[in-house]
């Protein structure tokens, strides 16, 4: 097991974070085309239309490549004084965020390339999953960091030596 992550892993997290970001904050046009083609019009393409698709495409990738990663070369143990409640609620936030991070991207693109309406009903479902989960991670990094104090937040931010 490792110490901590490396530099490939903690590049591809923020780099995901930050691209989710963007998804969240500018989906305004792809939201508003959206409820467009669901009425059976055509929708203007808008650059942030096209943001919105690539980014997301882009996230699925650099999520595929970082749980490739992670399963060659694993991650780090959490800090050995965590309750094993929290320790398994931080497992359960991992993996949703990785599954939403993954069936965000393809449900999205399903519901606008192959037209089908019940895929962006789940990708509205899913947005809602993945913010509680988004923010379960960011409170549980900060209740680790100063009320456990376990420095979790150092994990994320300086490389493992390999």
């Amino acid at each position: 097991m490792p110490q901590g992550y490396s530099k490939a892993q903690i590049r591809l997290h923020w780099v995901i974070f930050l691209l989710v970001l963007l998804q969240f904050t500018l989906n305004g046009p792809m939201s508003a085309g959206w409820e467009l083609i669901k009425k059976g019009e055509e929708p203007v393409l808008h650059p942030l239309v096209v943001q919105h698709v690539a980014s997301g495409l882009l996230v699925l990738v650099l999520v595929i490549w970082r749980l490739t990663i992670r399963l060659k070369r694993g991650a780090p143990q959490l800090p050995k004084e965590e309750h094993p409640a929290l320790k398994g609620l931080a497992h359960l936030t991992h993996w949703t965020l990785y599954l939403m991070l993954i069936l965000m991207p393809i449900s999205g693109m399903v519901a606008v390339f192959a037209d089908f309406v019940p895929a962006g009903d789940a990708h509205g479902v899913l947005r809602v999953i993945m913010l509680i989960f988004v923010g379960l991670h960011i409170l549980g990094a900060i209740f680790q960091q100063f009320v456990i104090k376990s420095n979790i937040l150092d994990r994320m931010r300086t490389p493992d030596p390999d």
